[in-house]
């Protein structure tokens, strides 16, 4: 597969993930996936990491789902990226910001989703934000801010302040307002806008300080299918 790199330095790259295409292998998926495609064009990324099949992989988007990622080059800097994915970066952590088309109103212009998250006990591709989670319960906050009100649909920011398994999806259907278009989370029939086949979360914006102590920030303008459902909005 081809990769949009839109960053590279010695430490780390910066890639801009289509939807449609699995980070990495897993008993479903064992091809054309961005990890291939990654060590293909970076040999030298092939042994870092924890993990043989997930070579300097920090964080992880949903198949479905578009943006930002970052990949690490080295050891030091993967320990350093996962240090500031998994919280432990104190002031100086990562801030990840995603465009999220939820469907329904938001009443409020700005919150903060405080909800755990854990398994669901029926479906183990969910998971659940409060009652009815399995297992241990992990701290998820989510903070959002509405970008524009449509007729059926509202366009937000949404800031992860943790990075919990399917946070964004989890911590909106929790709230009866579910990712628009989300096969999993948006129940039986999930509410799509005209146009859109897949569920409208984009990976928006990413900002850090690098391992070698500069402040990045990096930002993926919204796909133009996701574009084009917008601008058939109201």
């Amino acid at each position: 597969m081809e990769l949009n790199v839109i960053y590279e330095d010695k430490n780390f790259l910066v890639l801009n993930k289509p939807a449609g295409v699995v980070v990495h292998p897993d008993k479903n998926h064992d091809e054309n996936t961005l990890v291939q495609g990654v060590v293909k064009k970076f040999p030298e990324i092939r042994g870092v990491g924890d993990d043989p099949t997930r070579p300097g992989i920090v964080h992880r988007l949903d198949k479905d789902t578009s943006g930002l990622m970052i990949v690490a080059r080295n050891q030091k800097s993967f320990e350093y990226l996962k240090s500031l994915f998994s919280g432990k970066g104190g002031k100086d952590g990562i801030k990840k910001t995603y465009l999220v088309l939820v469907s329904g109103s938001v009443k409020d212009g700005e919150g903060v989703i405080d909800l755990p998250i854990g398994r669901s006990r029926k479906d183990s591709r969910r998971r659940i934000a409060g009652r009815g989670a399995s297992g241990k319960l992990r701290g998820a906050i989510t903070e959002y801010k509405i970008v524009k009100r449509f007729e059926k649909f509202t366009l937000l920011e949404a800031c992860l302040i943790t990075g919990r398994t399917h946070q964004i999806r989890a911590h909106f259907a929790a709230i009866s307002r579910p990712v628009a278009c989300d096969k999993i989370y948006g129940g039986k029939n999930p509410a799509c806008p005209a146009g859109l086949a897949r569920q409208f979360l984009h990976a928006w914006k990413l900002e850090f300080v690098s391992p070698s102590g500069a402040k990045m920030s990096f930002e993926a303008d919204l796909p133009d299918e996701l574009e084009k459902v917008l601008g058939e909005l109201r």
